[in-house]
């Protein structure tokens, strides 16, 4: 295939992870999750712990900067050194994103790499949702969450993932319309979803 990037979206614990790790091996490509605090870490000289850490209650000055114009044509901000912290981080995962998406066939997995890649016409959008008794069970066995608490655990991860992306994409967290493929992971398991991703690569390729 020629160059692919895939970015994927994600409810929290319905397997998005998992299912970019099965698509980029079967691709035989990266896949950048995690992968992207090493790679903004080093980029910045920030270390790691700031991007595992910073509060994503950010305030408004990245809207602010974008209304004013100070972000440019190339993907980088003019005066971004009086942002605060948690807009640096995003700015420096920003142009990570985009670095990448330059240089290689990826999967990349979350981010906000769906908005930061908006304009690519190659770039294939995908959300991952699932039901909640599935993803309270994968958030039981796999993150080793007390089952009580794992609900409302699971819908205050949504929460911060939606007020996260809202916030610095002016867009809506899980909107259909933001996406070229939605998929019910847990309705045909995670294997079977790698593989419609892939199948649905290919047919974009052709």
């Amino acid at each position: 295939m020629k160059k692919t990037i895939i970015t994927i979206s994600r409810q929290y614990a319905s397997g998005g992870r998992q299912i970019g790790e099965k698509l980029a091996k079967s691709l035989g490509i990266s896949v950048y999750d995690k992968e992207l605090i090493s790679l903004a870490a080093k980029q910045s000289g920030f270390s790691e712990k700031v991007f595992e850490n910073v509060d994503k209650q950010s305030a408004n000055s990245l809207l602010y900067s974008l209304s004013t114009g100070m972000y440019n044509a190339i993907g980088h901000f003019d005066g971004a050194n009086n942002l605060p912290l948690n807009d640096k981080v995003f700015l420096v995962q920003y142009n990570v994103i985009r670095d990448l998406a330059q240089k290689e066939s990826c999967v990349i997995v979350g981010r906000c790499a769906d908005y930061v890649l908006r304009d690519n016409p190659d770039v294939i959008h995908v959300f991952i949702h699932s039901d909640m008794k599935s993803r309270i069970r994968r958030a039981v066995e796999e993150y080793g969450m007390v089952p009580d608490h794992a609900e409302s655990m699971i819908l205050k991860g949504d929460k911060r993932r939606a007020a996260y992306y809202d916030f610095y994409t002016g867009m809506k967290w899980g909107r259909v319309e933001n996406y070229d493929l939605t998929i019910d992971s847990d309705s045909i398991g995670l294997d079977n979803a790698a593989k419609l991703i892939e199948d649905y690569t290919r047919m974009r390729q052709e």
